[in-house]
């Protein structure tokens, strides 16, 4: 009866499902938000969120009974199961942010499909690598900062009048959000040689800080390509010789009976 099941949750098809019921149920979602169509089909709209939780349950009650204490020594199933079980909390005034939260659930798609999987993972692996960019980009934030304050406060104290206002501005300007005509140009109508400041912090942040954090995510994601390669080829060398082990089995009982 377990193998059975065992063999129905682990089959394509099987996922193939699940994934079709959380696209509809995140479409569904959606279309609760049109008040027309709220309106009009709000009873079948929660009649099908309905039916999609009732899946994603079984669906959850059918790995526990497969995997058993398995089943929590995946990260992502107990991703999944956090996902389901938030969406049996009732909505209630207390917990009424839930029913905003329930588009959550198209992110079990990232533990369905394997390329997804690998991409998510490539960003936790470069999280700790992260660590030492984040502590530069914030010396160079904080330095800045303090210039600005110190060079263009006074005149300016809406955008450099304390610390932290000058860290807004530098954030947005290294964003390149109106940077040029919406702060560096008018700070350069009263101090002309300004742009010998805010060219080299953008040089800095925008175009080398943060480009590092592009190449140790791009990094990282190739290694997990690679770890995930490799325990599949590791996988199908274990089953051949699997295989080999049986056939030499089988020839060895062969040679005895004859």
């Amino acid at each position: 009866m377990i193998d059975r099941l065992q063999r129905i949750v682990e089959s394509p098809r099987f996922t193939a499902a699940i994934m079709t019921v959380i696209i509809i149920n995140a479409i569904v979602i959606g279309l609760e938000t049109v008040p027309s169509l709220q309106a009009n089909y709000g009873g079948l709209l929660s009649m099908l969120d309905t039916v999609a939780i009732a899946i994603f349950v079984a669906e959850i009650v059918a790995k526990l009974i497969v995997y058993r204490h398995r089943f929590f020594t995946s990260g992502w199933n107990v991703f999944d199961l956090v996902i389901v079980a938030a969406a049996l909390v009732p909505a209630s005034r207390e917990f009424s942010v839930l029913r905003a939260l329930r588009i959550l659930r198209v992110l079990r798609l990232i533990s369905i499909i394997p390329k997804m999987r690998q991409v998510v993972q490539g960003l936790l692996s470069a999280i700790p690598a992260m660590g030492s960019v984040i502590l530069l980009l914030i010396l160079i934030f904080y330095i800045f900062s303090v210039m600005a304050t110190k060079l263009f406060g006074e005149r300016f104290p809406e955008w450099f009048g304390s610390i932290g206002a000058s860290l807004y501005s530098l954030f947005q300007i290294m964003t390149l959000e109106s940077w040029s005509m919406g702060i560096v140009r008018p700070v350069m109508e009263v101090y002309p040689m300004a742009w010998t400041f805010f060219v080299p912090f953008i040089l800095i942040t925008s175009f080398v800080v943060l480009n590092l954090f592009i190449a140790i995510i791009v990094n990282a994601m190739h290694e997990s390509q690679e770890e995930a390669e490799t325990a599949e080829r590791d996988a199908i060398m274990d089953e051949i010789k699997s295989l080999h082990a049986k056939i030499d089995r089988i020839a060895e009982r062969e040679r005895n009976t004859s």
